[in-house]
């Protein structure tokens, strides 16, 4: 691929702030030790992943929120947040970066999320791509290790070689996450269909969603 045609993936956008001094900290904190690329962007895939606990209910939608140095500011996020910083910094590295969308069937999704949302599918599920040995790939840094212990499902391992996408599987051989729909890739978080697609597909949730209010 031209290196042109990277200017878009790894410039700051208004979500992907890579220029913001939090999110060129909390990189540089987490990947000085290594030499690299690869293993800096390993680094801080697992920074992300186990640094934020996966939170589907503390939810805020609003446009300050959706940022990448936003959640550095708590210790819990979603998946489009945690793809996002994940997005962000490797950008601070040097790597070209782009956010991926998609509707996912969770089939051990919490009782309480599916009486929530009145569905087990996800909508706008976020992971990111990174270009790595000339490709793209694919790392979802979203669900921390000790939620995957507790859901009896092996936590998602990146090696900066192959795509690391959500789990088919439970530890019991039973499926975990299944693929429905794909959104496409995007250089920043699309935030208008995003919201969009939030108030299609759980009209229930249409005020908590557009006041930023938390769903639990």
């Amino acid at each position: 691929m031209p290196q042109k045609s990277f200017e878009s993936y790894l410039k700051p956008g208004i979500y992907i702030n890579s220029d913001h001094p939090e999110v060129i900290k909390f990189t540089h904190t987490h990947t000085s030790n290594f030499d690299s690329i690869k293993e800096k962007a390993e680094a801080l895939y697992y920074a992300v992943r186990d640094g934020f606990r996966y939170d589907p209910y503390r939810l805020d939608f609003s446009t300050e929120a959706v940022k990448a140095s936003h959640i550095l500011t708590r210790d819990y996020g979603y998946c489009v947040e945690k793809s996002c910083l994940f997005a962000a910094g490797v950008r601070v590295l040097g790597i070209p970066s782009r956010m991926g969308f998609a509707k996912v069937r969770n089939h051990i999704g919490t009782a309480k999320l599916e009486e929530i949302l009145k569905t087990d599918v996800l909508v706008f599920h976020g992971y990111a791509e990174l270009w790595l040995n000339n490709r793209w790939i694919k790392a979802t840094p979203v669900f921390n290790k000790s939620l995957c212990d507790k859901l009896n499902v092996a936590p998602l391992d990146f090696n900066g070689k192959e795509d690391a996408v959500l789990q088919p599987y439970d530890a019991a051989g039973g499926q975990f996450m299944e693929y429905l729909y794909d959104y496409g890739t995007y250089d920043d978080v699309p935030y208008e269909l995003f919201i969009a697609e939030l108030l299609k597909h759980y009209p229930h949730l249409t005020d908590s969603i557009l006041n930023h209010q938390h769903i639990q």
